[in-house]
């Protein structure tokens, strides 16, 4: 096992890897912000370093200074989170320049998945089913509408390079699709210095399934179930559940087996994940590609708890070429876990509200629930990053106990000063789609 690892990132993602390294006995080196100094991260780790001001660019964003850290501190590798450098490709490969363990799969493959098209090319030469849509990137208008024809209405409008939900729209006709094309094109050049768009046919009524992978050392590449993340606003999760409710088993199957394929063509190490439309109703579903993100997934915690693994402590077997802690072939999965990501966020119209922590009361002492956090009372939410100020964790034996479970976690927990969406939560295990586990990517829509 490697010995000191650097974590690249803040918030509950640095904390929860912190907590997984020194259980391990691998000493952790914190990088934060100057307005982070005071959060939960940075005390908890054996070494902190200050890397610059709170615009992102300048301290978490900026490789130069990272690696400055990293290098200083004397640590064995870096560990990206999510978001940040997570995936990018270019830091990757100087941290192996310099000597460092990368904590994640190989810089060719996160450029190869980095860009939807290549994405979607490599995957459906492996047999996977991929949406109808353009094989190349579309570079200005009046192609995207000649496209349009062959893949037919409705479309998506993606930014090639893009993730994390955002660089999205939606055209019902070629009105919209001039439109979406210069709002997505622009903010692609400006987001991700690449205005290139892919078009694929869009599913209005779809639920959004992802299948956890983990490529091992030694090349062999595993499934550990589906999460389900349909319930979205602006594209992006708000709530995941495994394994999917109201699920064909034949299709589970099918998707599990088709991931595992699409690791292993491109030689995956590490933890990723394969995301996928699912259409159709039960007895008629079928599921089509949408990416593979290169990192660890803000959801994962689900997959822990229904699987009894830490999927942190496997990454690091991985990047310190050990095998798994368990043999993960045979695993089989346990009960029902969903998770909640607590937003800086008002519970109606889903708009920033940060602020200084006032009350910070989480369900503590309650069976199978898990909180993941960043803030504790006396720390503030700042607008210079994402909203997420905690996810909450339930499992149960089945889907009916973990919401059960749910209701009574979300009752237990306060927080006051930033705005925050647990009312909303509240209000969705009342909404009857869901608690039936019959809701689709609309769902969130429809409530609103």
């Amino acid at each position: 096992m490697i010995e000191s690892l650097l974590v690249a990132n803040r918030g509950e993602i640095a904390r929860r890897i912190i907590r997984t390294a020194r259980r391990l006995g691998v000493r952790t080196i914190a990088v934060h912000s100057d307005i982070d100094a005071g959060l939960p991260f940075v005390t908890e780790a054996d070494e902190a370093v200050e890397i610059g001001p709170a615009a992102p660019a300048e301290s978490y964003r900026n490789a130069e200074r990272v690696l400055a850290a990293a290098v200083r501190t004397g640590a064995a590798a870096i560990h990206p989170g999510y978001g940040f450098l997570s995936e990018n490709a270019a830091f990757a490969r100087r941290v192996r320049e310099a000597g460092l363990v990368w904590v994640g799969p190989d810089p060719d493959v996160i450029d190869l998945m980095g860009d939807k098209i290549n994405a979607r090319n490599a995957v459906a030469a492996t047999g996977m089913p991929v949406a109808p849509g353009t094989l190349e990137p579309v570079t200005d208008e009046a192609a995207a509408v000649e496209a349009a024809d062959t893949v037919g209405y409705p479309l998506m409008v993606k930014a090639s390079a893009g993730g994390g939900g955002m660089g999205m729209g939606i055209a019902h006709d070629e009105a919209e699709l001039r439109k979406q094309y210069g709002a997505v094109s622009g903010f692609a050049a400006r987001m991700f210095g690449d205005p290139g768009i892919l078009l694929e046919r869009y599913y209005p009524a779809a639920r959004h399934i992802e299948v956890q992978i983990l490529g091992l050392a030694d090349g062999t590449v595993v499934a550990l179930g589906e999460r389900n993340c349909s319930v979205q606003r602006r594209n992006q999760k708000l709530v995941e559940e495994s394994p999917s409710p109201d699920l064909d088993p034949g299709l589970r199957a099918r998707m599990l087996t088709a991931a595992v394929e699409a690791g292993k063509a491109v030689g995956y190490r590490n933890a990723g994940t394969v995301e996928c439309l699912v259409h159709g109703e039960q007895g008629a579903q079928d599921f089509v590609f949408l990416e593979m993100n290169t990192r660890l997934q803000v959801e994962h915690p689900v997959t822990e708890a229904v699987y009894g693994i830490d999927l942190v402590e496997e990454q690091l077997r991985v990047a310190s070429g050990l095998p798994p802690s368990t043999d993960l072939t045979g695993l089989q999965p346990h009960g029902h876990a969903v998770e909640f990501r607590v937003n800086a966020e008002d519970p109606i119209r889903f708009l920033p509200g940060p602020g200084a922590v006032t009350r910070w009361e989480e369900p503590v002492g309650l069976p199978g629930v898990r909180v993941d956090s960043g803030y504790v009372e006396g720390t503030k939410v700042t607008p210079a990053y994402d909203s997420l100020m905690a996810k909450l964790i339930v499992h149960a034996d089945t889907r009916e106990e973990a919401l059960t479970r749910a209701r009574e976690a979300l009752a237990a927990f306060a927080v006051s000063g930033p705005k925050n969406n647990l009312p909303f939560f509240t209000e969705l295990l009342d909404e009857p789609t869901f608690t039936d586990g019959t809701y689709t990517t609309s769902i969130v829509a429809k409530m609103r």
